[in-house]
């Protein structure tokens, strides 16, 4: 691969990751202005947007001849993991978003490149070098500082279900690396995720379904297609560029959702959480930095 190439596929992945950064941040906006509707609800109409919209393009591509729905040998395997991990940080993202503020909920989510290098070393054989290592330990206490961990387990859930939708977000996204390596379409990836996680949410929304109001089911189209134009986002991002040139630039969620919380909420997060922001953004940084000098390309 030619350095030229190279730079720009890297700059096609930060354009991407910026892009999904956006859109990720205003569905989390969204789907708190919807209110008091169920989590698992607001996650399943997350899902139909992407799912509707990935398959109608994929149905097309079969008009055409094209064959999007062939999967390579090995990848149906990850393809499931995927949709798993993908599920959990859907789940735990969105459970957090109705209890604590966007800001927060969002790093918390954003834990999810340190975990992408972590799994990257499992499943794509990628090193982790001393320096990375170090910085993924101090996030993950900067991540405390967001949680604020006491005996009050009650308190401290909706944090806590915003790391673990972190983990399992790092999870997926390595899984979507791994998919894009071996030529899965970007789009069958969005598309089997979407399908598993609404299929994962039908039984609740079954037994507990909240009816919504006109309004209500409005912000959660938006916040539908939102999430499809993160989804495609991130999953053209992370195809474009390995994780280590890129994931840093997943942080300017954190600008967005802090913005968009202060308008549309008033909300302002307090010291604490300041103080793991600025750990967990620092660490990235460093991690990035490192990436950056002893990369090959």
């Amino acid at each position: 691969m030619s350095q030229k190439y190279s730079k720009s596929r890297t700059a096609r992945g930060v354009f991407y990751i910026i892009c999904s950064s956006f859109c990720f941040a205003l569905m989390g906006m969204l789907a708190h202005l919807a209110g008091d509707i169920p989590f698992m609800q607001k996650a399943f109409f997350r899902n139909v947007i992407a799912f509707s919209i990935a398959f109608a393009v994929l149905a097309k591509e079969q008009r055409e001849g094209k064959h999007p729905f062939a999967l390579p040998k090995g990848s149906a395997l990850f393809l499931l993991l995927r949709c798993i991990g993908g599920t959990i940080g859907i789940f735990g993202n969105f459970y957090a978003l109705d209890k604590i503020n966007i800001a927060d909920a969002s790093i918390l989510n954003k834990m999810s490149p340190f975990f992408t290098v972590i799994f990257s070393f499992f499943i794509l054989g990628e090193k982790i070098m001393p320096v990375p290592l170090a910085a993924i330990c101090i996030s993950i206490a900067g991540a405390a500082l967001v949680i604020k961990p006491s005996f009050d387990i009650a308190a401290m859930l909706p944090a806590l279900a915003g790391f673990l939708g972190g983990v399992g977000a790092g999870f997926a996204y390595t899984c979507v690396r791994r998919l894009r390596m071996i030529n899965v379409n970007g789009k069958l990836i969005v598309a089997a995720f979407s399908l598993f996680s609404l299929l994962a949410a039908l039984p609740f929304l079954i037994f507990h379904f909240s009816p919504m109001t006109p309004r209500q089911l409005l912000i959660m189209l938006g916040a539908g297609i939102a999430a499809a134009g993160g989804q495609f986002f991130i999953t053209a991002a992370y195809g474009a560029a390995p994780a280590a040139k890129i994931s840093i630039f997943d942080y300017s969620q954190i600008v967005f959702s802090s913005l968009m919380g202060f308008f549309a909420f008033g909300q302002i997060p307090d010291a604490l959480s300041f103080a793991g922001y600025t750990v967990i953004i620092a660490m990235a940084i460093v991690v990035f930095v490192y990436n950056r000098r002893h990369s090959d390309y």
